[in-house]
């Protein structure tokens, strides 16, 4: 097939979603696939459409914190990328995604998109994570100006398909884990001088408020332990500096703060004795699956809107969401009982076979072609349409759409849509 990603960013390692994107892009290629994306990073390739950048006022510096970029929408540009696409797949609910699913349908290709954007991402950056109303409104908007147009979308969780389906979204949706690539696995390797007798609890993700990584440095910083652990934070983001200070006042080493390509990532967590992900708000983590992937023991917090609790495997990986001493008492446990530790680990090293990403690609790569199918069957339904009209009087075109539309009215209070077009070979006289 011809598959093209429209990725705001791609080729730049910022965030997990991008990161996902181009492990995928890679895998596609190797089945045989043609890989296309349209973009705003400038960056050179195969496949490659750069789109312009979008600047937003008031807010750019926020998003710049972030590490994230947002593409403007050019016409001419989408559709030459998109022109032969077998399926035009949408990872962001943004402009030029929503100007490439409009141009798709003009050039009938199938489109999908998925749901890697959680709303509490977004309030949380704005200090508003914590106000209900204010995440609830998001999922509102996103499934109102975007999702309701497709019929297939992809959510790294179960936990994201369940708050999606709660928020009235319709269609089909795809709980597929984004995978753990290829070279992550538990292997030997020398600790630097700096990590030398020391216990090193590692977290991998952006410093970002709602990511927690305060609870940590506290939880450390209140234990027992406190003088042998390293707190080790990989990642980037706009907290940094607040966790810095917080590190100084709380642990008696400071906090190592580092962002790694994979091979340096995958020794990283084959040196550490603990992996902590502590986020509130989480739709897969990613990170956490490529720590025990490697044999390192997860502690996670148990927040009802992080998806990584699903991989606890028993009482002692999970602690209770914005709980320092909770999570200080787990620290505790893993330290005075490696036996244990060391038993979970080989467990946890079995269960993360069924996260391989080729196998997570291959299930996306069946969703394409459910939705290559379903377009051709929808045009073809709009064409034999056209052919019945064509035989009608204009006071019965009248009457058919009138009761087409009152066909689409009753499909929605069920939160149902015709995504096929189905009308004419179901419903109508013919």
């Amino acid at each position: 097939m011809v598959i093209t990603f429209v990725m705001d960013q791609f080729g730049e390692t910022s965030n997990g979603t991008t990161i996902t994107a181009m492990r995928f892009a890679d895998i596609l290629r190797k089945k045989g696939h043609e890989f296309r994306v349209l973009t705003a990073s400038k960056i050179d390739g195969e496949g490659v459409f750069v789109l312009p950048e979008y600047r937003i006022p008031v807010f750019q510096s926020i998003v710049d914190k972030q590490g994230m970029k947002f593409a403007a929408p050019d016409r001419d540009i989408i559709a030459k990328a998109i022109e032969g696409s077998d399926v035009v797949h949408m990872l962001m609910p943004f402009m030029s995604q929503k100007a490439a699913a409009e141009i798709a349908e003009d050039m009938r290709i199938a489109t999908t998109a998925a749901f890697h954007v959680q709303p509490e991402n977004i309030s949380y950056s704005v200090h508003m994570g914590k106000i209900p109303a204010v995440n609830k409104f998001i999922y509102w908007f996103f499934r109102n100006k975007f999702y309701k147009k497709f019929n297939h979308i992809h959510c790294p969780s179960q936990m994201m398909k369940n708050l999606l389906v709660k928020n009235k979204y319709r269609g089909n949706i795809y709980p597929i884990s984004n995978g753990v690539c290829e070279g992550f696995c538990k292997r030997a390797v020398e600790r630097p001088e700096k990590y030398r007798g020391k216990y090193v609890i590692l977290m991998i993700g952006r410093y970002s408020k709602e990511k927690r990584q305060d609870l940590i440095i506290k939880a450390i910083g209140s234990s027992k332990y406190n003088d042998r652990i390293q707190l080790v934070l990989a990642g980037k983001g706009p907290t940094r500096e607040r966790l810095r200070k917080l590190g100084e006042k709380h642990l008696k080493n400071p906090v190592d703060f580092v962002f790694l390509d994979k091979e340096k990532l995958v020794d990283l967590i084959n040196m550490s004795d603990l992996y902590v992900h502590s986020s509130d708000a989480e739709s897969e983590a990613i990170s956490c699956i490529e720590a025990f992937t490697c044999g390192l023991v997860p502690v996670i917090s148990d927040s009802e809107i992080c998806a990584t609790k699903q991989f606890a495997l028993t009482k002692h990986n999970l602690f209770r969401k914005g709980d320092y001493k909770s999570l200080r008492e787990k620290i505790e446990w893993f330290i005075e009982n490696p036996g244990e530790k060391e038993k979970l680990g080989e467990k946890y090293m079995e269960y993360a076979k069924q996260f391989e990403i080729e196998a997570c690609v291959d299930q996306l790569v069946k969703v394409f072609e459910t939705a290559v199918e379903e377009n051709r069957v929808k045009w073809q339904n709009v064409e034999k349409e056209k052919e019945y009209l064509a035989g009608l009087t204009d006071k019965q075109k009248k009457s058919y759409f009138a009761a087409k539309k009152k066909y689409v009215k009753r499909l929605d209070k069920q939160n149902k849509s015709d995504f096929t077009e189905s009308y004419i070979t179901t419903v109508a006289p013919l």
